[in-house]
């Protein structure tokens, strides 16, 4: 299954895409359920796949919103692949460098990604999201992919030099709408090992990072075993699990997003996030 979260005549829904259309959770689902995050929390994915009498969409008729607009917990995993490490001069980490962002960061797919007034150095980094879906506190790395809904695609906008303003990354991670995540959350029953999957990152359609899960330093059940051990994962929770090489801060010259850019993370078999840049509104 393919879920997804809109807006749509400035009303907020959520249902299933299939390829160029949006079925949406009926009124009564949606009564029952506020959003796919109480989706998940009840376990009811199949449930909707079965649901009948919502309305049905063309994508172009939809404003996306992150799949889980109002997630507890965003946590981002930094250089997870050794070629990023590489590139960004760092040690192969002894334990994941965990970060967090916060939902008003997000913009779902489609939507315009901010290049701040306050830097010039806006990068971008294609990852893959875990989404939890159910409750996780203590669990061992044999039985991770038993916890996790689904997988998306993320883009980590990355304000560089706010990011090494210090030791920790939060400023550099949290500049309003610098990242998306989309276009849909794809079920596990679909994707059984993410291990499978490659990434690619395009800009303005040229290759700028490529990559294969199966290369994390931290795989995706040590990065649950290891975030459910310092917090309890709750129904909806995002992981996103680090990004390949190929950044534009380790580029010479730097590549920076700059208004009028596009940003594709192409992962196949999840989907493809693509999103304008625009400037942000100056100051008043």
């Amino acid at each position: 299954m393919r879920l997804v979260s809109f807006i749509h005549e400035d009303e907020p829904g959520y249902g299933l895409s299939d390829g160029g259309r949006v079925r949406e959770a009926s009124a009564a689902f949606r009564e029952r359920f506020v959003d796919l995050r109480a989706v998940i929390a009840a376990g009811v994915e199949r449930e909707l796949a079965d649901d009948v009498g919502g309305a049905v969409y063309s994508a172009s008729e939809l404003r996306f919103v992150p799949v889980i607009p109002s997630p507890d917990k965003i946590l981002c995993v930094g250089v997870n692949y050794r070629p990023h490490i590489e590139e960004m001069g760092r040690q192969v980490p002894d334990h994941p460098v965990v970060f967090v962002r916060f939902p008003a960061s997000l913009v779902g797919h489609g939507e315009p990604i901010l290049r701040p007034h306050a830097s010039e150095q806006f990068d971008f980094e294609g990852e893959l999201a875990v989404v939890i879906g159910r409750r996780a506190r203590h669990v061992k790395r044999d039985h991770a992919l038993d916890y996790v809904a689904g997988y998306c695609c993320f883009m980590d906008g990355s304000i560089r030099d706010w990011q090494r303003h210090t030791q920790q990354f939060t400023p550099g991670k949290n500049f309003h709408h610098s990242g998306a995540m989309g276009p849909c959350i794809v079920t596990t029953d679909e994707i059984p090992d993410p291990s499978v999957l490659t990434l690619t990152t395009f800009v303005n359609g040229e290759v700028m990072q490529r990559g294969r899960v199966a290369d994390l330093v931290f795989d995706i059940p040590a990065l649950i075993e290891y975030c459910s051990t310092f917090s309890e994962l709750l129904p909806g929770d995002i992981i996103a699990t680090g990004t390949p090489g190929g950044v534009g801060a380790a580029r010479t010259p730097p590549v920076w997003l700059r208004a009028g850019d596009t940003v594709e993370i192409e992962i196949p078999g999840v989907g493809r996030l693509r999103n304008p840049v625009l400037d942000e509104s100056p100051p008043e």
